[in-house]
């Protein structure tokens, strides 16, 4: 990601941030819809952009405060600013052993 043109984290800012990751992560799944097929019902979707290290700290720390134990958690790994919505999307659902 480009740091010179980002602007510092609000809350206001993280919430743009979160929305526009949100719908690239939710196109991706439309596209391909089988990934649902594998995934727990009724799960919390947390995304981690590997590239904004800020957003994926402050994506963790709102999974720490806001996390329900019934509720399955599924990440999604992306990066924030990519030329295809195929490239580097990875939706994982760790499994407790």
């Amino acid at each position: 990601m480009d740091r010179r043109n980002m602007r510092p984290m609000t809350p206001d800012n993280a919430v743009e941030r979160n929305i526009r990751l949100t719908g690239e992560v939710m196109r991706y799944l439309a596209q391909n819809h089988n990934i649902f097929r594998l995934l727990p019902q009724n799960f919390e979707l947390v995304i981690l952009p590997d590239d904004d290290p800020e957003m994926r700290s402050y994506n963790l720390e709102l999974l720490a405060q806001y996390s329900r134990d019934d509720k399955p958690v599924v990440f999604a790994r992306t990066k924030s600013v990519r030329r295809d919505i195929s490239d580097a999307i990875s939706v994982y659902a760790p499994i407790a052993v």
